[in-house]
């Protein structure tokens, strides 16, 4: 039997859409993670990128988990003084975005190819997105977190 590799002719970009209300940030950066990378069709080889759109709305409503409201989210500009010290507390009333940004790009690998993947995220505050055209498919996540229950 010979081993299947995909040629660039084979891969294909699909267009997902995921409500992150009430999904916890982990469970949902890790979802996100492998539609990004394509680990969901069977045509996945991690050297090809046969990773898909991903398209996350509600990122103002995602759960956190355990005390990291008080914990911080750090970031570093590459120039002298420019470490970035910012509260999830804050971050999920002025910019959540970069709370899931940041989760998802912790859990994709540390290569070049990563960055590609990452470009196929997008991730909205609200409900609106401008990607209706595209006719994602609905990615539901069914666990959702317990305090919302």
């Amino acid at each position: 039997m010979k081993t299947f590799t995909p040629k660039p002719a084979d891969l294909t970009h699909d267009w997902y859409i995921i409500d992150a209300k009430d999904v916890v940030l982990g469970r949902l950066a890790a979802q996100a993670a492998i539609l990004l990378r394509g680990k969901n069709k069977p045509s996945f080889a991690p050297h090809a990128d046969s990773g898909n759109h991903v398209i996350i709305i509600n990122a103002d409503k995602i759960a956190l988990s355990g005390n990291k409201m008080g914990k911080e989210l750090y970031s570093h500009s590459g120039r002298p003084g420019g470490l970035r010290r910012d509260s999830y507390a804050e971050l999920l009333a002025n910019k959540p975005e970069r709370i899931v940004i940041s989760a998802i790009k912790g859990m994709l690998p540390k290569n070049k190819l990563s960055k590609v993947q990452m470009g196929r995220l997008r991730v909205y505050a609200g409900e609106e997105h401008p990607h209706v055209s595209q006719n994602p498919q609905v990615f539901e996540i069914k666990q959702i977190s317990q305090q919302a229950k």
